[in-house]
């Protein structure tokens, strides 16, 4: 008792270090505001103000130290406090055009979810791939990419991901079964000896059995022997007759047991490959959903960011919509597939590609076939496509096609209709057909049964008995409206509000000057490499958010066209895939267990260097003539103009 005792004052000191660690995040947000305090103390003017506000909502941000919504809420109490932004002012940023348009976005995609639209596809479009392992990549990283333009990437891995599995799952229980096949065809592809080869089977275990049986005899043997000897020993001579009457006497003996042999656990794969091939189909569906992320404004929220700080900064600058993001980032995401589907396939499965990417029949094993079963039965239990899915799907062209024809800019679009310019946006269209999904009956006003099962056992109509039952409920839509990104978007631009009523942005431009000698090729490299190298560690909306006002600033006084530093930014602020942490896709698939660590970082540098590759290519050939990025724009010339005075 008086040792133990004298163990616990040591175990509580030792317990110091771990207790401040639990408690560092809340160290940190309270040392950081309090260490940079003298700042605006100090120099009591608006830029160290603004300044004292951005460092400690940028190290809120990266830290982690409190979520990432309340951190954005910072600017809202600070920047009144200090007498940067009236509240008013403040408040104003925290709901912008984008805001709207993300919540018709998200109607869509509550839509699509409770329908099952998205589960159709993807098993539809890997039908169409097949079951050969570098083909059923290829498709699944095919409709990832296409749910991952319209829906978030976190979203889009949530709903491919169990399919995945599901076709995972099949490929291992049969993986022992495809080994017995193939052994067998190797058997009987011999052409000499086949019959003798049995005989001696035959043989052979018969041999083996007969040596079994008389191996355990003679065991039996000599441990009987040996019992009567030690039991001789304890009973001498005459005693041992005329007590026992001649039998041996009753004396116990203590026989150690054979040690058991360690019990083997199955393998979770029946073979490396089969890991190599859950490794490489778990990794290819994160990394589609960040590539298809870039195709369109609303596929992730760094794009939504980019395009309302951009519009914000520069009001006179037209050339940012749906349409020419498309343009210029389709064929950024094709290549980027194609890309990394080949260093996938090259890095886990091997460049043998005729192998694994064979369309013939013939060439088939016995667990692609059941593969193939598999997602045919996973498909036929959706049932025919049912009247909700069809309006879900209108209504996603129907939106697609508004977008496309707003303003695309080689002829006068819709918006030419109306008298007044500038008024309708696309959060106009977004925010339109989102109201009305919750207006449109999901029962089919043509169809004479009333409440009849649909697909899943739901009812046709919904899960409510009411035949008015609207296509989604305001319970659809919030369980999938984040507004933890709404509140980081809105404190993004109080953040960029504040730099520039502040005249922080030309303090920062001014100390940038030095730079003006580098090419506009090489800033927009650096920005790039920079930019993928803090999104590894920190959030890729809490990034952006931080380097867009600083890139714009340094564009500007180096006169260089900012889109030209600004999207290469904003798309390679995405490629966060080296670590778990980078972003939620990545938590979501690598806590299925296929994937290490290390295989992530493996596979994602590679992936890195290929997006920023591409992204750098797209900017120096199609992107000029597309943005008119040789030349410093009037847009940003007025800007420059502004600021000054």
């Amino acid at each position: 008792m008086h040792e133990s005792a004298q163990v616990r004052p040591g175990s509580g000191r030792m317990d110091l270090p771990g207790k401040l660690w639990a408690a560092r995040k809340m160290l940190l947000v309270v040392f950081i505001p309090l260490s940079l305090l003298p700042l605006p103390l100090i120099h009591p003017s608006s830029e160290a103000s603004c300044a004292y506000v951005l460092i400690v909502t940028a190290v809120y941000w990266v830290s982690e130290a409190v979520p990432l919504g309340a951190a954005a809420l910072v600017p809202a109490f600070l920047y009144p406090l200090f007498g940067v932004l009236k509240s008013s002012e403040v408040a104003a940023e925290y709901c912008k055009d984008t805001t709207l348009l993300l919540i018709g976005v998200i109607c869509l995609a509550a839509s699509i979810e409770k329908w099952n639209l998205h589960k159709r596809i993807a098993l539809r479009m890997v039908m169409i791939a097949g079951a050969k392992p570098g083909m059923l990549v290829l498709g699944f990283m095919c409709c990832t990419v296409f749910l991952s333009m319209w829906l978030s990437n976190t979203s889009t891995t949530a709903m491919v991901m169990p399919i995945a599995e599901a076709v995972l799952q099949q490929l291992i229980s049969t993986g022992v079964a495809d080994a017995d096949e193939e052994s067998e065809t190797a058997d009987t592809q011999d052409d000499d000896g086949g019959g003798d080869k049995e005989d001696n089977l035959e043989r052979n275990q018969s041999e083996l059995l007969f040596l079994r049986e008389s191996c355990t005899k003679t065991e039996h043997l000599a441990l009987s022997e040996e019992l009567n000897r030690l039991a001789l020993k304890q009973c001498p001579g005459e005693a041992c007759q005329k007590d026992t009457n001649g039998y041996l006497p009753q004396v116990e003996i203590f026989i150690p047991e054979p040690p058991k042999a360690p019990e083997k656990t199955a393998p979770r794969y029946p073979t490396k490959r089969d890991h190599m091939i859950c490794k490489c189909l778990s990794l290819s569906i994160t990394y589609a959903a960040t590539i298809g992320g870039l195709i369109t404004i609303t596929g992730t929220s760094t794009n939504l960011i980019f395009a309302e700080q951009f519009n914000s900064r520069y009001p006179e600058a037209k050339v940012i919509n749906f349409g020419t993001w498309f343009i210029f980032s389709l064929p950024i995401s094709l290549v980027m597939l194609f890309l990394t589907w080949l260093w996938l396939h090259c890095l886990f499965l091997g460049c043998n590609f005729r192998e694994t990417c064979s369309l013939s029949k013939k060439r088939k094993t016995r667990r692609e076939e059941l593969s193939e079963r598999r997602i045919q039965e996973e498909y036929e239990k959706l049932g025919p496509v049912s009247y909700p899915e069809l309006v879900t799907g209108l209504f996603f062209l129907l939106m697609t096609l508004l977008w496309f024809t707003r303003e695309p800019g080689f002829a006068p679009g819709w918006t030419s209709l109306f008298e007044k310019k500038g008024y309708r946006t696309d959060a106009t269209i977004s925010v339109l057909l989102g109201f009305l999904l919750f207006l449109i009956p999901a029962r089919n006003p043509c169809s004479s049964a009333s409440g009849s099962p649909g697909k899943g056992g739901r009812p046709e109509g919904g899960a409510d008995s009411d035949p008015m039952a609207p296509m989604i409920t305001w319970k659809d839509f919030q369980k999938l409206m984040p507004w933890e990104i709404v509140i980081l978007v809105g404190g993004g631009y109080a953040l960029a509000a504040g730099c520039k009523v502040s005249g922080l942005s030309v303090w920062i431009g001014r100390q940038m000057e030095p730079m003006s000698g580098l090419p506009p090729w090489t800033v927009t490299l650096l920005a790039c490499l920079l930019v993928s190298a803090v999104t590894e560690f920190a959030s890729n909306p809490a990034t952006l958010t931080v380097f867009l006002p600083i890139l714009s600033t340094l564009s500007e006084t180096l006169r260089i066209n900012p889109l030209h530093t600004l999207i290469p930014a904003t798309m390679c602020v995405s490629f966060g895939v080296m670590l778990p942490v980078g972003n939620p896709p990545n938590a979501i698939v690598f806590s299925y267990g296929h994937c290490q660590i290390k295989d992530m970082v493996k596979a994602g540098f590679g992936v890195n260097l290929i997006g920023v590759a591409v992204v750098m290519l797209a900017i120096m050939t199609w992107g000029e003539p597309l943005f008119q990025l040789s030349e410093f724009p009037d847009w940003a010339v007025l800007r420059n103009v502004t600021d000054s005075l």
